[in-house]
């Protein structure tokens, strides 16, 4: 699945995603945000780790993470790099409990 095609796939949703990459094994330290999160893996691979819920989440081209605001969370790229596409909403606007979504089911 190409950028474009999830791309269109989040604009269905009024979701307004911008893509960002990094190389393999690079490390975000836990942190929250204000807002509600989307996420969708475009390349490559990462792992989610939602610390308060000891919970870890694969995600590979296609899938979809949705972080509800104030969600405690770090991630691990893998071995071969990552490419996202991320969009924003104020929060409240997703449920309240962090879900993937395999890249079929959305």
């Amino acid at each position: 699945m190409n950028d474009g095609t999830l791309e269109r796939r989040l604009a269905s949703e009024s979701l307004d995603a911008h893509p960002w990459s990094n190389g393999p094994g690079v490390v975000y330290g836990v942190h929250r945000h204000d807002f509600d999160k989307v996420i969708v893996a475009a390349a490559g691979s990462i792992e989610f780790d939602l610390v308060e819920r000891g919970e870890r989440v694969d995600l590979a081209p296609g899938d979809r993470l949705e972080l509800p605001a104030g969600t405690a969370h770090g991630a691990t790229v893998g071995s071969a790099g990552v490419t996202c596409l991320e969009a924003h909403r104020p929060a409240g606007t997703l449920p309240d409990e962090p879900r993937r979504l395999s890249a079929g089911d959305w």
